[in-house]
């Protein structure tokens, strides 16, 4: 038989009248509060400490990122986690207690209820709640990272072709810039890509072949390259941590995708000025790079050997042009 959820037992009603129940039901109120007191500071602490993310390992997420972009992207990733562990420590905790709490006892069945106005209300409020909350800062990040400005300070044209990269410095934004310097990868040689901090910079990037990914881990974000017309544009507002960082192809894009690689040199801006005189006085990179005292050649990564030679093509024991 089903009651409403008002209806109570009787046997209940004269268990909670008791003394000693109603000691035993200020000792268990007690014991709530003094749980939810101490999971509230150990919460507070965990919320208040200096990095929550490197405590956790990021959560998964890289760390260490190197434009105010990247650390926005990063700190919506770790209060969208916390928020998941919140709500999934409390539906945990609901249901352990019901398992524990209305576990059986005997073969009497408990008290039934057909609803609960407010419990049926929280939950369909709770999930909506949660979800448009995530949602707008989700927003608001996404459209941060995707702004562009009329004016960059730098502008860098970024092509990938099968299997490397060139950087073409521009005096200007769109194709119809014009390129005043310009870094080309071979395979001998991996092509560094020279920027400044605390200056906008825009990339543009087109590929020669096929859809290719230009990826710097401390970005903490990639974007395709697409081959054709098509110029996928960003910017990051400024870079903040001089160094060298590695960058590499994240689409797979043939025999040699893994080896494709290049490397984000960060400098001062005076040094980035003194680069690109140097490159429009006919500088090669590595003497440019030599003349503002950095490192020649790429210290992240190295070149591949594609082992292409006459004999892979034209084996020594089958004349060329011969078939099988």
């Amino acid at each position: 038989m089903v009651a409403r959820s008002s209806d109570v037992r009787p046997s209940a009603v004269r268990h909670s009248a008791s003394p000693q129940a109603g000691g035993r039901g200020r000792r268990r109120g007690a014991g709530r509060l003094a749980g939810l007191g101490v999971g509230g500071t150990a919460l507070l602490f965990l919320l208040t400490g200096c990095d929550v993310g490197a405590a956790f390992g990021g959560f998964g997420w890289p760390q260490g990122g190197i434009s105010p972009e990247a650390t926005r992207m990063y700190d919506l990733w770790i209060a969208s986690t916390i928020a998941a562990l919140a709500v999934g420590v409390f539906v945990w905790g609901l249901i352990f207690w019901c398992v524990i709490r209305y576990r059986k006892r005997g073969n009497e069945l408990p008290v039934q209820t057909r609803f609960n106005m407010p419990m049926e209300f929280l939950y369909t409020i709770a999930p909506i709640l949660i979800v448009s909350v995530l949602f707008y800062y989700t927003a608001i990040v996404q459209t941060d990272v995707d702004r562009v400005t009329k004016n960059p300070d730098v502008t860098v044209e970024v092509v990938a072709f099968k299997w490397n990269w060139q950087f073409n410095y521009r005096d200007g934004v769109g194709p119809e810039a014009n390129t005043v310097a310009s870094t080309l990868g071979t395979t001998e040689v991996i092509p560094v890509l020279v920027l400044p901090t605390g200056r906008s910079i825009r990339f543009e990037e087109t590929s020669k072949d096929v859809i290719h990914s230009f990826w710097v881990p401390e970005m903490l974000f990639k974007r395709d390259v697409f081959p054709g017309k098509v110029r996928n544009v960003f910017e990051v507002s400024e870079l903040t941590t001089e160094g060298a960082f590695v960058g590499r192809c994240a689409e797979l894009c043939g025999t040699y995708h893994s080896m494709m690689n290049f490397e984000l040199r960060v400098v001062s801006p005076e040094k980035y000025d003194q680069f690109l005189a140097a490159k429009r006085a006919g500088k090669s990179t590595q003497e440019a790079l030599e003349s503002i005292g950095e490192k020649p050649l790429a210290e992240t990564t190295f070149p591949f050997e594609t082992r292409r030679t006459e004999s892979n093509f034209n084996p020594d024991s089958a004349p060329a042009g011969s078939g099988s």
